[in-house]
C-alpha cells in the first residue's frame, strides 16, 4: 500500500506524534510519502493521485489546496478534505456548532478591530484570525486600547466573548470514535506543557465531543475546551491535532490510517499486503 502524508516541515530536533506514526506504517510494509506543499513548486496539469491513501496532517493554505485538487480527482483522503475545508474556516465552524446546540462562547465576526469596541462593555473578548492554528494570532483584549493595538489584519476577524478558565484547559481527542482527555495549560511552551496530564473525560464533555464530531462528519479530531464557572465552553476544534498526552496515540493513529488504506485498497478491488510481523 501507498500513503502520502501532506504535512509542514517539522522543526529539527522536534518531538512529533506523527514521526512515530510514519516509522510505526513503514515498519508494517507499507511505502509512505512525505509530502510538503509549502515546499515545492506542483505543475496542476500533471497532478494525479498516486496513491492508496493521503493523510491532509496540515491545514495550512498549500496543503489544503493540495487536497482540493487531489479530492476532485477522486483520491481517498483523511480527513476528508471537505472535514479539513470546514474546520479551518472558524467562522463556519462556530456557526454549525451554535446550530446544534453546541456550548461555544459568544462569537461575532469583524472586518475591522474598531467594530469591536462596543462588545467591551460587557467585558473582555478574545480576538483571533478566523483561520488561524495553534494558537497563533490569539488575543484577549480587555480595553479599546489593547484594540487598537492589534492592528488591521488580512481578513476578517472572530471574535468571542472572554471566560475565565476553572483551572487547566480541556483536550478532548477522538481517534476512531474513541475519547481520550488531557489537560493543558494555555498557552502551553514547553513540551512536557503540551503533552499535559491526562483525565477521565466525564459522560457531558463526552456527549459534547461525539456532537462535535458528528457535526464536522468524522471520527478523528481534536477539540478545546474551557471550564467556566462549571461550564463547558468550545473554543476550538482541529481536524488532525498533534495528539500529544494522548496514550500510545502513534500506535492508534498508525492503526487508523492502515485502516483506512486497506479500505481503499479493498475498494478498489485489490488484495491488502499482510503488514509485515504477522504471522498467519
Amino acid at each position: 500500500m501507498k500513503i502520502a502524508f501532506l504535512m509542514r516541515q517539522p522543526a529539527p530536533g522536534g518531538q512529533s506524534v506523527t514521526t512515530e506514526v510514519l516509522r510505526l506504517l513503514r515498519d508494517w510494509g507499507t511505502t509512505v510519502d512525505v509530502l510538503h506543499p509549502e515546499n515545492q513548486a506542483t505543475n496542476l496539469a500533471e497532478m494525479t493521485p498516486s496513491h492508496d491513501l493521503y493523510v491532509l496532517r496540515s491545514v495550512s493554505d498549500a496543503s489544503i489546496a493540495h487536497a482540493g485538487i487531489l479530492d476532485s480527482l477522486g483520491a481517498r483522503i483523511i480527513n476528508p478534505y471537505p472535514v479539513s475545508r470546514d474546520c479551518r474556516d472558524k467562522v463556519l465552524v462556530t456557526a454549525l456548532l451554535l446550530r446544534a446546540g453546541i456550548p461555544v462562547p459568544g462569537t461575532w465576526v469583524v472586518e475591522r478591530p474598531t467594530q469591536l469596541a462596543p462588545l467591551l462593555d460587557g467585558g473582555p473578548i478574545v480576538v483571533k484570525p478566523t483561520r488561524g492554528s495553534q494558537g497563533r494570532g490569539v488575543h484577549v483584549v480587555w480595553d479599546v486600547d489593547e484594540l487598537l493595538e492589534l492592528g488591521a489584519g488580512d481578513g476578517p476577524m472572530l471574535a468571542q466573548r472572554f471566560h475565565p478558565r476553572q483551572g487547566r484547559d480541556r483536550k478532548l481527542y477522538c481517534i476512531g470514535g474513541q475519547l481520550f482527555g488531557v489537560k493543558r495549560v494555555w498557552p502551553a511552551r514547553t513540551y512536557e506543557e503540551k503533552t499535559g496530564e491526562p483525565f477521565t473525560v466525564t459522560a457531558e464533555l463526552r456527549d459534547i465531543a461525539l456532537q462535535v464530531g458528528a457535526v464536522i462528519g468524522t471520527d478523528l479530531f481534536g477539540l478545546d475546551i474551557v471550564i467556566s464557572d462549571d461550564r463547558p465552553y468550545v473554543v476550538d476544534v482541529n481536524p488532525f491535532p498533534g495528539f500529544k498526552g494522548v496514550p500510545e496515540a502513534a500506535l492508534r493513529l498508525a492503526d487508523y490510517v492502515y485502516a483506512a488504506a486497506a479500505l481503499a485498497v479493498i475498494e478498489a478491488g485489490q488484495a491488502v499486503p499482510r503488514p509485515v510481523g504477522l504471522t498467519a
